[in-house]
């Protein structure tokens, strides 16, 4: 081949891998295109919310960090797209992508819901998360949800709860009867059992009920939260909990939605909402503690239920469970997963972490 020939040819066929790569780059370049998502997620907290809203946020930026840009969560507070307490069935609808929330607050759809929030005297932060994910309830919990087209992700973790914020002190089962309450899930099932009237309220509705004397009482989380809702300036007594000792937060997406999106951002979402799950019960440790020493200088002064009304309210709950039980299917269902896995957990929680705490605190 005469070397001009030769020239020519390779010119042309350099132009032509030239011209591959550029149709590549473009095709390649279009693909990015195609894989921006933008999803919406509704909570139930008001905006800048410490812990529980912050940690949403933060959920939102790390995806977004972690997907090199490619997913956007836009997180809206309560009220803005829906009211606090609408989220699950905005979302069942496919008007929002996702919301942040707790399962008990949907007890009224499937009294299951509740349990998937965690129950009076039940698992902690650490024994719910280890039922969840090694014993089956992660499992049941999509199972029950997908009934009404959503998919449930682990989204927080409150840890144990205080027992609430009390106007008038209470030294017997006597001073329960006819308080009005604000306290959800089966909470406030076994609460009614002992003669409280059990409200559910919204975040942005509590402070002003109880202040005005629409309700004579209220739980809310600890510490943290607590001191920033102000409750300490209307009622003095505050008690220690055994209503919510390990309280499930929840990130679930409308589940159209999440099996359109691509395996990889599926399993990165999964990933940064685990993250969030730990965090969350970090930074609630750590903010509670701060919070505590705080609200003993306002004059708080810090209770613990007497012995006659917990083991009343122990009665009560499993009470409350043979007759849910009795009329739901689910419910005794998700029950009889619990049950078996709670025994055996408790007996190494106690002989663990108690023993040692005992120990340790004298």
């Amino acid at each position: 081949m005469k070397r001009r020939t030769f020239l020519l040819a390779s010119a042309a066929t350099t132009a032509s891998m030239l011209a591959g790569c550029k149709r590549q780059e473009v095709h390649s370049f279009s693909v990015s295109k195609r894989r921006k998502i933008t999803l919406k997620l509704a909570t139930s907290w008001p905006a800048n919310f410490p812990i529980m809203g912050e940690g949403v946020e933060e959920f939102a930026k790390r995806v977004y960090e972690a997907s090199d840009g490619e997913v956007q969560i836009k997180v809206f507070a309560k009220n803005l797209l829906v009211p606090a307490l609408q989220v699950f069935d905005a979302c069942s609808a496919g008007q929002i992508d996702a919301f942040h929330s707790g399962p008990y607050y949907w007890k009224g759809k499937n009294p299951a819901f509740a349990l998937f929030g965690g129950f009076p005297f039940g698992f902690t932060s650490n024994e719910m998360n280890a039922w969840m994910l090694y014993g089956g309830g992660l499992e049941l919990w999509r199972e029950l949800y997908g009934k009404y087209n959503l998919y449930p992700l682990l989204g927080g973790n409150t840890d144990v709860q205080m027992g609430g914020w009390f106007r008038k002190e209470i030294k017997s089962l006597k001073d329960l009867k006819g308080l009005k309450m604000r306290i959800p899930g089966l909470g406030g099932e076994v609460m009614a059992k002992l003669g409280v009237n059990a409200i559910l309220l919204a975040a942005g509705e509590i402070y002003t009920a109880l202040d005005r004397g629409t309700i004579d009482a209220t739980e809310w989380v600890g510490p943290a939260l607590d001191i920033k809702m102000g409750f300490y300036k209307v009622a003095k007594y505050y008690y220690s909990g055994f209503h919510e000792p390990g309280s499930v937060l929840e990130l679930t997406f409308n589940k159209k939605r999440w099996e359109s999106l691509p395996k990889d951002i599926q399993t990165l979402i999964t990933s940064c909402a685990n993250e969030m799950n730990a965090k969350m019960v970090y930074n609630f440790q750590a903010k509670n503690a701060e919070a505590l020493k705080k609200l003993k200088t306002l004059g708080v002064q810090l209770r613990k239920w007497p012995e006659e009304i917990v083991q009343a309210a122990q009665k009560a709950l499993f009470e409350v469970i043979h007759e849910q039980s009795a009329k739901s299917a689910d419910f005794k269902r998700v029950w009889q997963n619990i049950e078996p896995f709670w025994m055996e957990n408790r007996a190494w929680t106690s002989l663990g972490l108690k023993n040692y705490l005992e120990m340790r605190d004298g």
